[in-house]
Order: C-alpha cells, then structure tokens, then sequence
C-alpha cells in the first residue's frame, strides 16, 4: 500500500504551499499570499509618500516660480530704493505659499476620491502646520486679508475641478494658474516694504500678467501633446495663443529683448512638437522635460526683465 502524502507542509517548507492531486504527487508552489503581502505593503507605503509629497515637477515649477520671482523682486528693491528697508515678510509669505499648495494638492485628491478617509491625513497635517506658521504672519499683517475673497473663488473652482474629476479642464487650470501667478504681486509687496509698492502695484501687476500669459499658453501646449493630441482646434488655439504673446512683448520692448527671446523660444516648442508628433510619437517623458525646461527660463527671462528696469 502506497504512503498517502500529508496536507501539512513540512517545518522546512513553512513558505510554501503544498498541492495535493488526486494523483498521489506533491506539487510545492510558492505561498502567493506573502507575496501579496509584500507587495500591498509596498504600495502602501508608495501611496503613503506620494499622498503627502506633490509628486508632478511641472506643477511645483509653475505654482512656486511667480512667487519666487515676487520675493526676488522685492528684496532686490528694498536693498536699492532709499524708502525701503529689508525685511523677511516676503520670504515669509513664501513659505506660507508652499503650504498652501501643499494643502490645495492633497485636499484636491482627497475630495477628488470623494473624501476617502485614507487621503485626508496629509490634509489635516498640512491644514495645522500653515495654521503654525501662518498665523503669526497673520498677526503682524493683518492687510493680506485683502485678497481672501478672490483666492477664496479661486480655491473653490479648484476643488470643485476635483470632485467632479475636472482638474484637468481648461476652467479648473485657468483658476490655478491666475493663484500662481498673483503670488508675484503679493510677495513683492512684502518683500520690498516699501510704499512705493502698495499690495497692488504695477511692477507686481507686469510680473503677474507675464506669468499668467506664460502659463496658460503651457496648458494650451501640453494639452496639443497629450490629452487633446491631434484636435486642430487646440493646436490652432496654441499658435494663436504664443503668436499673439510674442507680438505683444516686441511692442512692449524697449532695448531689453528677454522677453523677445522668451517667446520666441515658446512659440518654437509650440509649433515643432506637434507637428513632429503628426509623425512620429514624441513621449509624455519629453513633453514634461520640455516643459521644465522652458519654464525655467521663463522664470529667468521674466525676472531679468523686471530686474532691468528698477
């Protein structure tokens, strides 16, 4: 009489399933259930990260660059106009911006998941850290109050883009991109402490508008390569777009050409890409490379230009 084989497996072989067929035969297969395991704890952990860490470069650049350019901008001004004096309230608000971002990117995901209690940690972790540092800022500057109403229109445009899974939308983008771009006006005024710039200034407004035009004709670009490739009417909307952005910084020109050559290097990117993606595929990889590039050198064209003219 043959030996019937046991169901249990052996203490050597603790990490692995044994199969018992109707043929008598041991068939030992790997135990899938720690593989599982491994592999949801390492997407956990890959969630965790990337559910408190905004994790696209592209939009870091464009939220964070005007502001910075702001901070920039007024401390060079405060450093050379005599009714001015240093101060660090613009790299204060700065700081307190990155927060905001912080909160709009993981409050955006939360209500996009429709409040989904797995994403509302980082929420309420980066609500409490600009409530620390914000507060105080709040304090001593009572006047930023000035622009609650507009960025609280703007913020709710954002998270309705969210719920509604419309983040990508042209409204939703235009609501990011005027918040980003006004970021400029605010630290600056802050930044040169001077009153010479009230919180609405005409040096603040030129680096707003130039930021704003910038980074909308962006989404116009990235929407032709990825999400709306091959629809005449966004590529025609593009060219329009960077065509009438280039005529407008020639006329405004005045022996400085950082503008000019500004866009002239974005109306290039966006003519030539898409049509060499008629032709051949052009990888989202190199649309966002691209991207980061020529926003970094909007972000030095745009400044240098402001610099000059101090």
């Amino acid at each position: 009489m043959s030996e019937q084989p046991s169901p249990c497996p052996r203490p050597h072989d603790s990490g692995r399933q044994v199969d018992t067929s109707s043929s008598g035969n041991i068939q030992i297969q790997p135990n899938a259930h720690i593989h599982a395991s491994g592999s949801r704890q390492q997407r956990s952990r890959k969630t965790t990260r990337r559910g408190w860490i905004p994790d696209q470069p592209g939009a870091w650049v464009m939220a964070l660059a005007p502001a910075l350019a702001g901070a920039i901008y007024g401390s060079v001004w405060s450093v050379i106009k005599p009714d001015a004096s240093m101060t660090a309230a613009g790299w204060l608000v700065l700081i307190c911006w990155v927060l905001c971002y912080c909160v709009e990117f993981t409050a955006a995901r939360w209500l996009k998941s429709h409040c989904n209690a797995r994403y509302l940690p980082p929420v309420i972790g980066y609500c409490i850290t600009l409530i620390v540092v914000g507060l105080p800022f709040l304090i001593m500057h009572i006047d930023i109050l000035v622009w609650a109403p507009l960025y609280t229109v703007l913020a709710a445009v954002s998270f309705a883009g969210a719920w509604f899974r419309r983040e990508r939308s042209l409204w939703a983008n235009a609501a990011a991109v005027i918040a980003a771009s006004l970021m400029a006006t605010i630290t600056l005024h802050y930044a040169a402490n001077s009153p010479s710039i009230p919180q609405v200034s005409l040096p603040g407004l030129v680096l707003s508008l130039c930021f704003a035009a910038t980074q909308f004709g962006s989404v116009l670009f990235v929407k032709t390569m990825i999400r709306e490739r091959g629809k005449r009417s966004y590529v025609v909307t593009s060219w329009v777009w960077h065509v009438a952005l280039l005529a407008w910084w020639i006329a405004a020109a005045n022996q400085n050409l950082f503008l000019v050559i500004l866009g002239l290097i974005l109306l290039a990117r966006a003519i030539a890409l898409p049509l060499i993606a008629r032709h051949q595929q052009v990888r989202p990889v190199i649309v966002g490379i691209t991207e980061c590039f020529t926003s970094l050198v909007a972000f030095g064209c745009i400044l240098g230009n402001a610099l000059t003219v101090i």
